[in-house]
């Protein structure tokens, strides 16, 4: 014990003699209450209230069973947290002290020795308040009070003359998803939601430091550093960028400079497809007397963003141009991946986006109802190649503009902008999600019965906050480089026929409308940012809902509660039985639901590629979860992958061969999305029964023989392929070669919906290589062969061709590994 307290006493004295050094009160012993009770329980920190009340089994886990019902009472309650930590002499000698709360949820009021020091407002800010004086040698106690936000948010909404939608949540600056939404449980937590530091420092801080590349050529990259530095001893001093030393000047006071810096022979950062997301370090630092005072490290990528909106002659073009080059964005949207945000790891923040990586995509929207995402979501997206577009937090409803509201949102905006624009990930910042559809569309105005002035006074507040407020504090707070700015997704509604022409889209005909899948194929936007169909999570997190043991059926309680669309399981059905029998069995209906939604993003996607050039983008709704759900996602709350998440793969290959049916038509493009060309491509066409006979062979040259972005082949009638009698059981194989007979690209197609396929029962064999290798063999047409364990397998909800077999990989060994297929629910 004592040699512990000896090394604890030299590790703080060696901590505060520098000159900035910092210390993590997030470790100290932390506790919490209920504002009106006297009960003190442990706490964590990060954390949530939820999360505290869970550990000390004060309530159940509400993504258990239908737990979520029994804890909405945390939300009307105030709450309390409290910890206490010592201060020597020797750290009252710096001359300036810091409490640094980098995320306080959200509105509460902080105590240093029973004085208050600060009320906060935001959870998406950081607050940084001078403690020095405040502090005493010895036991500190800091307390943060948090008020309710869902009775602070009434409070103020009672200030507005109208009816606001969605009202509380659109009145405080907080998660709007906390407030529930169509896939995610209403829980409207509180709690310290990031880290807690003490901050030290004398003579000067390195507030931040914020990276410019002003120009960029084969030669050489021109940027420029700059760095916002607080002294408060004006004089000279040293300003360091990778070892190489600048003098400056400083006053006393806020200090603002700007330091030209050149990397020769940049390599450049390149989204994923293109090539490498070459990344360099830069690492600034502040010395005076030869003594560091202060150091910060970057990591950036060289590379250019445009976004590119041209007239033509069918509206406006809507596409990025990345390093000089148009780019067809391949992606996704995200959303929080925990109600608990302070669970999220980097672990799984890295399986995410490694997750959009090898399913080929090069985009990730992060949403406007959730949370500016973690620092280790920005770092992988760079090490992926991910482009970022980033909306601002809110979505889906109206938001006040008095003067107090737009001064939060500037700092929030600002707090955002240094921490996130050095990240060569981040394309585009976007002022909100749906909120222009919202007063245009969707009927509030009527429902509330607001008057002529109530909607004027909507739309007035409106272009206060997203068309001066945001895009302002943008220009005011990032580089020149970093200032791509959309007011809203979408930018016009998918009611409307403009949708399609220009700016970018959010198509909900599908679900929402109702409309059939193929409908997709005639709403093809310039830039699809939104568009999904729901499916269920796999069987191991079905199971998760669950405290006790699984009742996996469809009327059970528990399952019903985990699909919080309102209509969802209806509308899942009906489209089911569009496409598909509809089994009665609860394993096969789950796999069913799955196919159902891969189906129709397949069909979503292979329209939006189809029509590169006029499409340039396609970003389906959503990558993940936030809580075990039936919802959009393609990969599930546990991590693992839906048939979607597959089928996404498979459809976002750089080069792919697709077919477009028309009355009676076939019509056959080869699309590339690499820089690469292709020299005299053709294709092979297969006719090709279940059983595996060859019924026909056609090769055709496309429309121009060089693959740089898209051609087309001749069409053909598909009676001179196959027989009206003989669809229901023979396909296209398609293969894409160049004229060395290299593979680029293959496809199947099918003529009628799956219900209608005449299946004959496969003798699917699995024969096992290694602990982590199968090979998968069958002697008839497998269709949408599903391999059911826990593990991840390299591929899965695959057609398996007649008497062909294919290699999986496990990412862990299985004793036992189940196998279904199509066969089996149509019988």
């Amino acid at each position: 014990m004592n040699k512990i307290l000896l090394f604890t006493f030299l590790f703080i004295q060696i901590f505060t003699n520098a000159q900035t050094s910092e210390r993590n009160l997030s470790s100290e012993k932390w506790k919490f209450k209920n504002a009106k009770e006297n009960n003190w329980f442990t706490a964590s920190v990060p954390g949530t209230v939820h999360l505290d009340l869970m550990n000390n089994k004060i309530i159940p886990d509400p993504y258990k069973d239908e737990n979520e019902k029994k804890v909405q009472w945390i939300e009307n309650e105030n709450w309390d947290y409290q910890t206490s930590f010592n201060i020597s002499s020797k750290d009252l000698e710096n001359q300036n002290i810091e409490l640094i709360f980098n995320g306080l949820d959200t509105f509460s009021e902080i105590y240093l020795n029973g004085k208050l020091i600060q009320s906060t407002d935001n959870m998406f800010r950081k607050w940084t308040i001078p403690v020095r004086q405040s502090l005493k040698n010895g036991e500190n106690i800091l307390q943060v009070k948090f008020r309710s936000a869902v009775n602070v948010g009434k409070e103020l909404a009672q200030k507005v003359p109208f009816t606001m939608p969605e009202s509380p949540r659109s009145f405080v600056r907080k998660a709007q998803y906390q407030f529930g939404w169509d896939w995610g449980p209403r829980l409207v937590t509180a709690g310290i939601w990031k880290d807690v530091k003490l901050n030290f420092w004398n003579t000067a801080k390195l507030n931040h430091v914020k990276i410019e590349q002003k120009n960029l050529t084969k030669q050489k990259a021109d940027l420029n550093i700059q760095a916002e530095i607080f002294a408060t001893e004006e004089g000279k001093y040293s300003f360091l960028i990778n070892g190489k030393s600048q003098n400056i000047s400083l006053k006393s006071g806020l200090n603002l400079i700007s330091i030209p810096y050149q990397i020769q022979n940049p390599k450049l950062w390149q989204p994923n497809g293109w090539g490498d997301p070459n990344l360099y370090d830069i690492k600034v630092s502040l010395q005076k007397d030869s003594k560091m005072i202060a150091e910060k490290s970057e990591k950036i990528g060289l590379r250019k963003v445009e976004l590119i909106q041209e007239k033509d002659t069918k509206g406006k073009s809507f596409y990025f141009k990345v390093n000089g080059k148009p780019m067809y964005a391949k992606g996704t949207n995200w959303i929080p991946g925990d109600s608990f945000s302070p669970r999220m790891t980097k672990e799984k923040y890295q399986q995410l986006i490694k997750a959009c990586k090898d399913a080929n995509m090069n985009m990730i929207r992060v949403w406007g109802g959730g949370i500016y995402e973690d620092d280790e979501f920005y770092k992988s997206c760079d090490e992926n190649g991910i482009l970022v577009w980033q909306d601002f937090m809110f979505a889906g409803s109206f938001y006040p503009s008095d003067e107090k509201f737009q001064k939060n949102v500037e700092l929030e905006v600002k707090d955002q902008v240094e921490r996130l624009q050095n990240h060569p990930s981040l394309a585009l910042w976007c002022g909100n999600n749906e909120i222009d559809e919202a007063i245009v569309n969707w009927g509030y105005q009527k429902q509330f019965k607001y008057s002529k002035e109530d909607s004027l006074q909507v739309w007035k507040d409106y272009k206060k906050i997203f068309h001066e407020v945001i895009p302002d504090a943008v220009k005011k707070y990032a580089t020149s480089d970093k200032q791509i700015y959309w007011e809203s997704s979408p930018s016009i509604g998918w009611g409307h026929k403009e949708s399609l022409a220009e700016g970018d889209s959010h198509y909900w005909g599908v679900w929402w409308g109702e409309q059939p899948f193929e409908i997709y194929n005639e709403k093809v936007p310039r830039f699809a940012s939104e568009y999904g169909f729901q499916g269920m999570p796999t069987l191991e997190t079905t199971k998760s809902m669950f405290s006790g043991n699984p009742d996996l059926s469809l009327q059970n309680a528990t399952i019903k509660a985990h699909e919080k669309h309102s209509r969802g399981w209806e509308i899942i059905e009906n489209y089911m039985k569009r496409d598909y029998k509809v089994p009665t069995d609860f394993v096969k209906y789950n796999y069913v639901s799955q196919l159902l939604q891969a189906r129709g993003m397949q069909i979503a996607i292979e329209a939006h590629r189809r029509a590169k050039t006029y499409n340039m983008g396609t970003l389906y709704w959503q990558l993940n979860d936030c809580w075990p759900v039936v919802s959009w996602s393609s990969i599930d709350y546990s991590g693992n992958w839906k048939a979607l998440h597959y089928q996404v793969k498979r459809s976002f290959e750089n080069q792919v061969i697709l077919v477009e049916e028309k009355e009676g038509i076939l019509t056959f493009y080869a699309i590339n999305d690499q820089t690469r060309k292709f020299d005299d491509v053709f294709v092979e066409i297969e006719v090709i029964n279940f059983q595996g006979k060859v019924l026909d062979e056609i090769t055709t040259a496309p429309n121009g023989k060089t693959l740089e972005e898209i051609v087309s082949f001749d069409p053909i009638e598909i009676q001179n392929l196959v027989s009206d009698s003989r669809k229901n059981e023979a396909f296209l194989k398609l293969t894409l070669k160049d004229t060395n007979g290299k593979v680029i690209a293959e496809s199947n197609h099918f003529f009628v919906k799956p219900k209608d396929l005449k299946l004959t029962k496969p003798a699917l064999k699995i024969r096992k290589i290694s602990a982590t290798e199968i090979e998968i063999s069958t002697d008839v047409l497998a269709k949408d062969v599903y391999l059911m364990g826990d593990t991840h397998f390299s591929d899965n909800f695959f057609d398996l061709l007649p008497k062909t077999s294919k290699r999986i990989t496990l990412s862990k060994p299985l004793e036992k590994i189940e196998v279904m297929s199509l066969f089996d629910t149509m019988n």
